[in-house]
């Protein structure tokens, strides 16, 4: 990335608006708002002016905010011109910057260079970056106020609060290695095991936030799964509200993969309707079908759909074929579909721990939504939670196993205070990890790379 020069980049999304933002930042403006309107700008003072063409003719009248490093958002000079919304007008402005700002090395800006500058200049940590991306791709409410108490910093004052507390450990750890004899008292003096055990619970506190969070980010890969004709379409529309899928007696009728997002309390959603997994000579079908196990293999939660009374039976072994097929820790939940026909009372089978249900009539749908959530691992409290991501827990389950060795090394009676204090340093490198603390360059090249353009 070009992080010396000065970057422009259309801030707002693509398509026609009443305004449209364009966002230049670098380490000393003036010169460039000198080049485009013959002015000086005061900062943070809204200004209407004319940007003219080559020719003196004008293209846009506009509104421009200097703001001087390092009261920015970048930490750098920052001009924003909020133009008319047009996206040709827009591109016009944009290349008559780029030709006045050519001198000053004008560039435009790679996907994430704003936010990642802002980084680099300490107005932001990693996490609170990364909730800059999670606030705009936000799928639900929760997850919008999950995106923003990140951005706030509250997921980072947690993990900040948690390298502190393993800190002041290892400052008495490592103070005490070169008095071997007195390991055994360092721990009762010092309350090590105690302090170890405070971090322990704190860490599993914010492991299982994360969880949810990464659920309310995500969201959930909800896929059905059934032989033919047992009412997985029928499912995806009922759970839906609308009719997203084509519904017909005829086996086979959905040959390919039908999705749709939904909310299901708060909680993104996103189904799959497959293909009837059977054996077929159709080439069409068929080719839905090995579609239908793809997704099974990348699926959250598999409902696998039975009808009783359909008179085409579901393959012999199937539900054991998902089993294999299924990614680990995915589970399965048996549903059997059509209860309006079997003239019962109940809505589960304790003996196999199946729900019934009848997409036609929406009875038991209340309670098979529940089930999903509670299957997902969905915790219910969306009160105070932050948007997490796989590399979130990632970094937190690592941290988790080197505390855990540090414990198991703490009640060993010939305790090494060697191996305790790096156990200790390695948890506090994966959850520095997380804030951008102790991060490659590499990985921190990928992470901003998948931002948008202008953020």
């Amino acid at each position: 990335m070009t992080r010396k020069l000065p970057i422009i980049a259309v801030a707002t999304a693509p398509g026609k608006a009443g305004v449209g933002v364009i966002r230049i930042s670098g380490p000393n403006l003036e010169p460039i708002t000198h080049t485009l309107f013959h002015k000086t700008l005061a900062p943070r003072q809204a200004k209407l002016l004319t940007l003219k063409d080559a020719s003196g003719a004008s293209i846009d009248q506009l509104i421009a905010i200097f703001f001087t490093a390092p009261a920015s958002f970048t930490g750098e000079d920052v001009l924003e011109l909020q133009c008319h919304g047009g996206p040709h007008l827009l591109e016009l402005v944009m290349k008559r910057c780029l030709e006045l700002g050519r001198e000053a090395g004008l560039v435009i800006a790679e996907p994430g260079e704003f936010t990642l500058r802002a980084y680099l200049n300490n107005k932001i940590d990693l996490a609170q970056a990364e909730a800059i991306a999670d606030l705009i791709d936000a799928q639900s409410e929760a997850a919008v106020r999950g995106a923003a108490r990140s951005l706030q910093g509250a997921f980072s004052n947690d993990i900040n609060d948690l390298i502190e507390e393993i800190t002041q450990l290892r400052i008495l750890v490592e103070s005490t290695l070169d008095f071997p004899e007195e390991e055994i008292e360092f721990l009762e003096n010092a309350q090590a095991r105690q302090r170890l055990n405070t971090v322990s619970q704190k860490l599993r506190t914010l492991r299982e936030g994360a969880k949810q969070g990464k659920i309310l980010r995500d969201g959930i890969q909800l896929v059905l799964a059934g032989a033919p004709n047992v009412g997985k379409s029928s499912l995806l529309n009922r759970l839906a509200g609308e009719e997203v899928a084509i519904v017909t007696p005829i086996a086979g009728t959905t040959r390919d993969r039908v999705k749709e997002s939904i909310n299901i309390d708060g909680v993104p959603m996103h189904i799959i309707d497959t293909a009837g997994l059977r054996e077929t000579s159709d080439v069409v079908e068929a080719k839905g079908i090995e579609r239908s196990w793809d997704s099974i293999s990348s699926a959250d939660l598999v409902i696998f759909l039975k009808d009783p009374h359909s008179a085409e039976k579901a393959p012999l072994g199937l539900k054991e074929q998902i089993l294999k097929a299924i990614p680990a820790k995915c589970p399965v939940l048996e549903v059997i579909n059509k209860s309006d026909l079997l003239d019962l009372g109940v809505t589960e089978d304790p003996a196999n721990a199946a729900l019934f249900i009848s997409a036609k009539t929406g009875a038991g749908i209340v309670a098979l939504k529940q089930k999903i959530l509670e299957l997902a691992g969905w915790g219910g409290n969306q009160e105070g939670a932050i948007l997490a991501r796989r590399r979130h827990l990632d970094c937190l389950d690592r941290a988790s196993e080197h505390i855990k060795k540090s414990e198991q090394f703490a009640k060993d009676g010939n305790i090494s205070l060697e191996l305790f204090a790096e156990e200790l340093r390695l948890a506090q490198d994966h959850l520095g990890q997380i804030t951008g603390k102790l991060l490659p360059d590499d990985l921190l090249g990928k992470i901003f790379s998948q931002f948008c353009i202008g953020k």
